[in-house]
């Protein structure tokens, strides 16, 4: 029979919301499933995916609190008198995040009411490829039939479920965003109001995709006040450059930042005094050593969420060691009619903008006679710890593999933010990199800067290397001044990626 819509999206995340959307506009019959199904630690929300709830925006907003703790400290430089000692309360700063988060929830289903795009609050599993069986909280199936379909379902954290405790004591990114109270406030800490002595440890895996969201959470926990330990089996920001994600680090241990490197937890327990005890391994020293904190957060990866999906019925084809669903150029699966898009797909940066960018392309090529294909190449993106990071393009070891240690020249320096003069602030980690190829007009394969507001820095010259800038054309370019973007046009330091480069002044 007729199948009952034209497009239907299982998961109402950035990607999926951004498809529906676009093929209403072209008057097709669009309807999105969406479920969030709780965390082992009871948390939920509502529509609109990780970004909106659990990933970019209450993590830029929480950032932005601990970035307002530093200027408070930069104010008194500046003649402003404020009354000491300055205090946080998670609880104040965690209603108006979560608020915020709720109107944009209201916000995605008065947008798919306007459009007309049919919204069913339900967690879908295949029963055909052009029929998915939806199930409400309360156990009430409904059965809806589409030409296209599309997977957006995203990822959720994983737990390193070999670790004692891990699953009963631990939390998430996902719960982290949603506590009411601070994850350093237990009932029986001693002098609880006096945020030091409240403790919270980050851990990384050595495989996990999710370092630079440990690193942001570490980041601005520990610009409130709170005591923030981070351990790491292996390196820090994998798949970032690396010369890059050492000076992050090293301005986060400045910062106040405990980090335990080359360290992996066995087990974790509550103590009598409702304490976490954190039993871990040095792999250096091959020592075991056990410590107390008040929350435990593990951040060793995201898993696709497609485990109620029932894929293997339909035979949409998965990578076996990611779970992520395999797609061509065109966001198709091995189903014709079965498309994916987002942080579900294999090969695809895990990152809101594409996701969206790929949803409303997919719906155009469906519905609008269009065979515009999604680029992925020099894709910009910031990490948002306390010191900045944005970069475009390949890191310096990815340009290397690519073409050469011979064939790349690389353009580095440090420079010194005018706003942190007057505040006597340490300025030993801002520093920008610029890879190029070596051969004829340069052009450039990657930039790199850490600093106040990456993200804005990096946007802005993400557009030039996009279409395919030069390093001469970089020289020409003027600069707005005095910010600390203007440094980037003023990279005549060259030669290696050594770290001996400086720049000051104007």
């Amino acid at each position: 029979g007729k199948n009952e819509y034209d497009l239907l999206i299982i998961g109402g995340g950035s990607g999926g919301l951004a498809c529906a959307k676009e093929a209403a506009k072209f008057g097709r019959k669009v309807a999105v499933l969406d479920y969030v199904e709780p965390s082992p630690q009871g948390t939920k929300w509502g529509l609109g995916g990780t970004c909106v709830n659990v990933g970019c925006i209450p993590k830029k907003l929480m950032h932005q609190a601990a970035l307002l703790g530093s200027a408070i400290k930069d104010a008194q430089h500046y003649g402003w008198n404020i009354a000491q000692p300055v205090h946080h309360t998670w609880s104040v700063m965690a209603q108006a995040v979560q608020n915020y988060v709720k109107s944009l929830n209201w916000g995605h289903r008065v947008q798919l009411q306007d459009k007309k795009v049919k919204y069913f609050n339900m967690k879908g599993s295949f029963s055909d490829p052009h029929t998915i069986r939806g199930l409400t909280k309360a156990g009430k199936e409904t059965i809806v039939t589409a030409e296209n379909i599309v997977i957006a379902t995203g990822g959720r954290p994983k737990y390193p479920m070999h670790i004692a405790g891990a699953l009963e004591y631990g939390i998430t990114s996902d719960d982290l965003f949603w506590l009411k109270e601070s994850p350093g406030k237990t009932p029986l800490v001693y002098y609880p109001f006096i945020l030091h002595l409240c403790e919270i440890i980050v851990y990384i895996s050595l495989t996990g995709s999710s370092p630079d969201v440990s690193l942001e959470c570490a980041g601005f926990l520990t610009g409130i006040g709170l005591e923030t330990t981070v351990m790491m089996r292996s390196i820090p920001l994998r798949g970032f450059d690396q010369q890059m994600a050492s000076l992050v680090t090293e301005h986060m241990e400045s910062y106040g930042t405990k980090f335990l490197k080359r360290c992996f937890p066995t087990k974790v327990e509550k103590s009598e005094s409702n304490r976490l005890q954190v039993t871990w391994k040095n792999t250096d020293l091959r020592t075991e050593v056990t410590d107390s904190f008040d929350t435990v957060m593990w951040a060793v990866g995201r898993a696709p969420d497609t485990e109620t999906l029932n894929l293997e019925t339909v035979g949409v084809k998965t990578n076996s060691e990611t779970g992520k669903i395999i797609v061509d150029a065109s966001e198709a699966t091995s189903v014709p009619n079965i498309y994916a898009v987002g942080d579900i797909t294999e090969g695809r940066p895990e990152l809101t903008p594409t996701a969206i960018a790929a949803g409303k392309l997919l719906a155009q090529r469906l519905f609008g006679q269009s065979s515009e294909l999604m680029d992925y190449d020099n894709v910009p993106t910031t990490v948002f710890t306390p010191l900045e990071y944005g970069c475009v393009g390949l890191s310096e070891e990815a340009a290397v593999q690519c073409y050469g240690s011979d064939n790349i020249e690389v353009y580095h320096a440090y420079y010194k933010p005018l706003e942190f003069t007057v505040a006597e602030r340490d300025a030993a980690q801002c520093y920008m990199k610029m890879v190029c190829l070596r051969e004829r007009d340069q052009r450039i394969l990657g930039l790199h800067f850490i600093g106040p507001n990456a993200g804005e820095v990096i946007q802005g010259f993400a557009l030039g290397i996009k279409c395919g800038a030069t390093y001469p054309q970089l020289m020409k370019t003027i600069g707005i001044h005095p910010t600390c973007a203007e440094e980037i046009t003023k990279l005549h330091i060259t030669k290696g990626s050594g770290l001996d480069a400086t720049v000051t002044g104007c």
